[in-house]
């Protein structure tokens, strides 16, 4: 039987519910009259494991359920995703985001006027980092991302894929979200580890277009940081993994 959706479309499905329950966690927190407000950064890392582990959960028999250019690219670069497929994956993973921002910003759209901070406005699209430093922060970026790659692959790795440890019967998403949940917690404090170019561009350009009431700029100087850094870590973590596991 052929799958329901081609990889595009659940690539595009998987990383808007990604961002919608991503971002909606962080929407969640910041937001003034919001139920959460003030909940904290921990409400807002286990929001993004689930949303990773739901949005996985949902595509991932279709298309892998990548969700994310810096895995897409990483699985590349190792020989187990077709060059020729990237381009697709990226592209619907940035139009999923970009939608998946869409929603957040329709869910809590009475919640935007009565909260004055530009910047919280801006946070619950994209990440920015606590201390500006463009090479530190690229820096981190590189180092989460490369343990979300090496993680992943470990994971999903045929020495693992016993039923004690859940991957064969179906558990393997949860993992995964375990492990964003293990990155945000250790990794997080210094750029809001983004781990994901599409999750941070897509809400960006989101953020920039939507009459958002009282919203400051996009922080385009920034942007590169978040996309470069997961590029980067990606491959490098793909790389230990090849190193550790070369069979």
């Amino acid at each position: 039987m052929s799958p329901p959706l081609s990889p595009w479309l659940a690539e595009l499905i998987g990383t808007a519910i990604l961002v919608l329950l991503g971002d909606g966690v962080v929407a969640n927190v910041l937001l003034n009259k919001s139920k959460g407000q003030n909940s904290g950064w921990i409400v807002i890392t286990t929001g993004w494991a689930l949303a990773v582990t739901v949005g996985v959960y949902c595509v991932g028999s279709i298309s892998g359920g990548h969700l994310n250019p810096a895995v897409t690219v990483a699985l590349a670069s190792i020989g187990k995703l077709g060059w020729d497929l990237v381009p697709v994956y990226i592209g619907a993973q940035m139009a999923g985001a970009f939608l998946g921002a869409v929603l957040v910003w329709l869910a809590y759209l009475p919640h935007w006027e009565v909260t004055e901070d530009k910047g919280a406005k801006l946070g619950i699209f994209c990440t920015a980092p606590a201390i500006r430093k463009s090479g530190a922060n690229l820096l981190c970026e590189i180092i989460g991302t490369a343990m979300l790659l090496l993680g992943v692959l470990a994971i999903g790795a045929k020495a693992n894929l016993k039923p004690e440890f859940g991957w064969d019967t179906g558990f393997g998403p949860a993992l995964v979200g375990l492990l964003v949940w293990s990155i945000g917690l250790s990794l997080g404090g210094p750029t809001g580890y983004s781990l994901n170019p599409a999750r941070d561009l897509g809400p960006r350009i989101a953020h920039a277009v939507l009459p958002i009431a009282g919203k400051g700029g996009s922080d385009w100087g920034y942007a590169w940081v978040p996309v470069v850094g997961p590029l980067i870590g990606g491959v490098v973590g793909a790389m230990i993994f090849k190193l550790l596991w070369p069979a």
